[in-house]
């Protein structure tokens, strides 16, 4: 079989050794006779799973008890309706963070629900970096304040936590969870899409702090209540089984792995292989601000855009997959999620090197 690095933004990569596992246990699970597919959400066998795979997310980001974890469907996308519903309560206004893309989907939603002020956006600056937070106009009384630490199209992504004061804070970390520690006491919600660091598409992961949890705006879906879930160990209706188990199964990776400081260093390592390389030649470029520079997601492009085409072309015939940019942004995209091996990486910098040889 051919060798293939997929550079997918998502769905993405899922680590060689998950997928080994799953298929080794596909057809009969721990000698139940059954396929994980095929069990009850509230057999013993699945809640073992279940249980099992929130003991080690908990463990691997250090979540404090005050904290419900909760494995739901909807996709990130349903989180930018469910955090108003949840939030406000009783509030008419909530800050939001415009830093791209998918910033600008959960400002949109939000408006549906709510005053929503953009206390700062960089669209100004074409989503290339991130507005300075000295010049933030926070409102003290917002529900609460919304940002999206990583834009997986732009490429843009927040090294550090805003500090909103005792505003609840909440985060889209779709594109960045489980990709380094973080503290999750300085946040209300954090919320993930799973099919870029956690698992197949169709799961999505909430955490969400235990005061929040029970005050829903009235004439709101059951499913859309944050306690619906919480009191039902994510169980109100059928979860999404089969997600959960393979969530479980890279949680367990991550952990083998060394935990969430040594994937650190790897992907820290990762993105500065590739962005030493689109930096040290003027045949590739990167426009985003090096102080705001995701190590998830690399959007480069060519001096000649004539050449993109090809490029994408010559790279799949090499094994690099999934690599043409977003429509929105053009050239190509790089997404190196935990599960992208180093040797990914280099194979895509030996490919461009050799590349700019023959074309620049």
């Amino acid at each position: 079989m051919t060798k293939i690095y997929n550079f997918s933004a998502g769905p993405a990569v899922l680590p060689a050794a998950v997928l080994e596992r799953a298929r080794d246990e596909m057809t009969d699970w721990h000698g139940s006779g059954m396929s994980v597919m095929e069990m009850s959400h509230r057999g013993k066998q699945f809640m073992s799973i279940a249980e099992q795979a929130e003991a080690t997310l908990r463990e691997l980001m250090k979540i404090p008890d005050n904290y419900k974890v909760l494995f739901l469907q909807g996709g990130a996308s349903s989180q930018f309706s469910m955090v108003p519903v949840n939030l406000l309560r009783g509030a008419g206004k909530a800050d939001y963070i415009n830093t791209g893309a998918w910033s600008k989907k959960a400002i949109a939603e939000g408006k549906r629900y709510c005053a929503v002020n953009v206390a700062a956006s960089s669209e100004a600056e074409k989503f290339t970096t991130i507005p300075d937070p000295a010049g933030w106009k926070l409102d003290a009384d917002a529900a609460y304040v919304h940002y999206t630490p990583n834009e997986t199209i732009g490429g843009v992504e927040f090294h550090w936590i805003p500090d909103v004061g005792d505003v609840p804070l909440v985060a889209d970390m779709s594109s960045t969870i489980l990709s380094r520690p973080i503290d999750v006491s300085r946040y209300a919600v954090i919320y993930a899409g799973a099919q870029k660091n956690i698992g197949p598409a169709g799961l999505t992961v909430v955490i969400v702090r235990d005061d929040l949890i029970g005050q829903p705006m009235d004439g709101q879906p059951v499913m859309f209540d944050y306690a619906t879930h919480a009191s039902t160990g994510s169980m109100y209706n059928t979860p999404p089984t089969y997600g959960w188990y393979l969530a479980g199964l890279v949680f367990d990776r991550l952990k083998q792995q060394g935990g969430l400081e040594a994937i650190a260093r790897i992907n820290h390592a990762k993105a500065d292989k590739l962005y030493r390389a689109i930096d040290a030649s003027d045949f590739y470029s990167n426009p985003v601000d090096p102080n705001c520079r995701s190590w998830m997601n690399i959007p480069f492009t060519l001096a000649d855009a004539e050449l993109d085409k090809t490029f994408l072309e010559e790279a799949a015939q090499a094994g690099l997959v999934t690599l043409k940019g977003h429509r929105s942004v053009g050239g190509m995209r790089a997404s190196i999620y935990n599960a992208m091996p180093e040797e990914g990486v280099a194979a895509l910098v030996d490919f461009m090197a050799d590349f700019e040889k023959r074309r620049g």
